[in-house]
């Protein structure tokens, strides 16, 4: 993959030389920082990239990880045996409701391999859960040392890399620790599982605080990069920052948001190295990883 990373340096302009600029950036990164965030959106789980990110955290290239709940749900339904089918922006969508299936994008999922196979697998660890109050990153561990190690939250939990999820309630991984909690009331005895997110930022805060530097690969938008780019502000700033999107900036989106326009709340350092790659991420990290 460095041989393609070299050809985009050749190439020389638009998104190839970005790509090669990030290569080099995030390869400091992984040798100078001591804190390395990964973050990433739910849908790229649905896609082979979950593979290639479990690959990652199990490597170690990133010791914090901070993604949505769709990023669990997907990790867990394919670690029950779902299997999710390329298909077509353009399908049917009536058609593929009246026959059973989810679309996200061109990817076709069953309906019962999705929410099902998440409620069926967090409720049976409910036992474990009842009585505790977690974090997103204590649910994340305790939840992946259940998984295997080619998943997400199986990787992450082997490698000692916190994941965080600060809107954990925002899929069927939420839906499902509800009815965990329901299941402790009909039980005599039975103590419900409280979630307490501001444990995370606890240690969140903690992770910035004690950090040397900062860096981060920040894969599409939303709560995930957000969260991110927010703490690391209170270190000053991050001092590697690579982001891979395709939102645009001129709607005033955090999403499409340049890392310059994070210089101007402290949450990256004018001096950061960043890059800001306007692409697919089904396209370049596969590239970046490798690579790395």
């Amino acid at each position: 993959m460095r041989e393609i990373i070299e050809l985009y340096r050749k190439v020389g302009g638009f998104q190839a030389l970005h790509v090669a600029e990030a290569y080099d950036v995030l390869k400091e990164a992984v040798e100078a920082a001591d804190v390395r965030f990964l973050s990433f959106t739910g849908n790229l789980v649905a896609t082979g990239l979950r593979e290639i990110i479990a690959d990652a955290i199990r490597r170690r290239l990133f010791n914090v990880v901070v993604t949505t709940a769709g990023a669990l749900d997907h990790d867990i339904a394919k670690s029950m045996g779902a299997v999710y089918a390329p298909g077509s922006f353009d399908l049917d969508d009536v058609d593929l409701a009246a026959k059973g299936y989810h679309r996200l994008g061109n990817v076709v999922i069953k309906k019962e391999e999705y929410g099902p196979l998440v409620e069926k697998f967090i409720l049976a660890h409910c036992e474990k859960l009842w009585g505790k109050t977690l974090a997103t990153y204590e649910l994340a561990y305790l939840l992946g040392a259940e998984l295997p190690e080619d998943s997400i939250l199986g990787a992450a939990a082997r490698a000692r890399a916190k994941v965080f999820v600060p809107g954990i309630v925002d899929g069927a991984v939420g839906t499902a620790l509800m009815t965990c909690n329901d299941l402790a009331r009909t039980k005599r005895g039975g103590s419900r599982a409280f979630i307490d997110v501001l444990k995370d930022e606890e240690e969140l805060r903690e992770i910035v605080h004690n950090s040397k530097k900062l860096a981060a690969l920040i894969v599409g938008g939303g709560i995930s990069k957000h969260h991110v780019i927010w703490w690391a502000q209170f270190k000053g700033g991050l001092d590697y920052v690579v982001y891979i999107s395709t939102a645009v900036e001129y709607d005033g989106s955090l999403s499409g948001a340049r890392p310059r326009e994070a210089i101007s709340w402290g949450k990256v350092k004018p001096s950061a190295k960043s890059v800001f790659i306007f692409a697919d991420a089904t396209l370049v990290l596969p590239v970046l990883l490798k690579a790395l």
